[in-house]
């Protein structure tokens, strides 16, 4: 059977989860990309065409005059509105593109929410180029949080106190983001999580979620998260309500919202698998072959009604953050290891060297610490001893 994958920059989640899944399923992957190059250093081995993946057509173009399809996917948050309308094109089981759009464009998700009754949050669209001055009528409630109405990753995300900063930051955003439109919305208070699920349009599996700790504002900067393998009940079909009237249920889907009083909001929903090697751990901790089960839904093959994932593990993953531009003079190398019954798996992000700009984002991550263990407890106690061992430098 024949997949074809659609990319950008490679991804430890398709390096070291996709394209290794495929693999063991014995399908035959091309990889179609704009970045050839960078992924034949990382899979040498793999089929790579060179594409205008963010062009449908030429994605079109390129499958129709290679090899049949028997299925189309992306991980990419940028590819997912493309990859489901080539799937469908061929006839292929893929996302709804309605769905794939309305998880992608922030504004969008925010007018759908509202509009059928989901959930109102306040928020207005600033057009590629707008004055932000149109921003600083009346109606604007403060504090609130500036994005990209595309963006990824909280690049450029930013919270805001009162108008003459709201005009400044969406102008520094516009001058670094060119054409790009922003969204302002209300800031909702409350317990960051996620609730990461896998679908085939008929089946759908919670697998769990995360308690995200975020950096402190004015900047929303994840620096670790905590395995929750079950949220409330309550908080649960909350989101599942909020991500049916979407109409996300197929494939992989990691969703971010935030908990306060009882009530869950959705801050954004990304419509592939929780990245930043999140996606790894779930699988070993699940102890389930995750990366498998979402290849096959996007070969028509139902998920089994028990995934089999077991409930017993805890978990946490950690990122030491750079703090300053400059460069890495010192960082920790590579490491697999046991304490305490823990599996402690650390891996650089950043080699030392390299010089970098401080972005706010998980751009400034030096590093990955995924942790597996029985009980919380004895998993954080190893994540706190680890990172305290180590040292990381960055020289002005």
């Amino acid at each position: 059977m024949r997949l074809y994958l659609l990319a950008l920059n490679p991804t430890d989640s398709v390096t070291g989860g996709f394209l290794p899944a495929a693999a063991r399923l014995g399908l035959d992957v091309t990889v179609l990309t704009d970045q050839p190059a960078a992924h034949r250093g990382h899979c040498p081995d793999v089929e790579i065409l060179e594409c205008d993946v963010r062009d449908f057509r030429s994605v079109i173009t390129r499958v129709s005059t290679h090899h049949t399809p028997d299925g189309i996917f992306t991980n990419s948050d940028h590819l997912q509105i493309q990859a489901a309308l080539v799937a469908d094109y061929f006839g292929l089981p893929g996302k709804s593109w309605q769905a794939a759009l309305r998880a992608k464009d922030k504004a969008q998700m925010r007018r759908h929410l509202s509009a059928v009754g989901a959930d109102t949050v306040w928020s207005r669209e600033l057009g590629p180029g707008q004055d932000p001055a149109v921003l600083t009528g009346p109606d604007v409630r403060y504090p609130c949080v500036v994005k990209p109405r595309e963006g990824v990753a909280s690049e450029d995300v930013v919270l805001v106190e009162g108008p003459e900063e709201l005009v400044l930051r969406c102008k520094e955003i516009q001058v670094r983001r060119p054409g790009a439109a922003l969204v302002v919305e209300e800031y909702l208070t409350g317990e960051l999580c996620t609730l990461e699920t896998l679908g085939d349009g008929r089946t759908r599996h919670v697998l769990g979620g995360f308690h995200t700790d975020v950096s402190p504002p004015p900047y929303f900067i994840e620096q670790g998260l905590t395995f929750v393998s079950a949220h409330p009940e309550s908080l649960v079909g909350q989101v599942l309500d909020q991500l049916d009237a979407l109409g996300v249920g197929f494939g992989v889907c990691h969703t971010e919202f935030v908990v306060h009083q009882g009530r869950a909001r959705i801050i954004e929903v990304n419509y592939r698998a929780i990245g930043d090697q999140c996606d790894l751990l779930l699988a070993e901790l699940l102890d389930i072959p995750l990366f498998e089960y979402i290849l096959r839904t996007h070969l028509g093959e139902p998920l089994p009604r028990d995934p089999g994932a077991r409930t017993d593990g805890a978990a946490r993953l950690a990122y030491p953050c750079a703090q300053r531009a400059g460069t890495l003079t010192a960082a920790p190398a590579p490491a697999d290891l046991l304490v305490d019954g823990v599996q402690l798996t650390y891996r650089p992000l950043r080699e030392v060297g390299e010089r970098h700009a401080l972005y706010r984002t998980n751009r400034d991550y030096l590093g990955v610490l995924r942790a597996i263990g029985a009980d919380q407890e004895t998993v954080d106690r190893a994540v706190a001893g680890f990172l305290a061992a180590q040292r990381w430098e960055i020289t002005p």
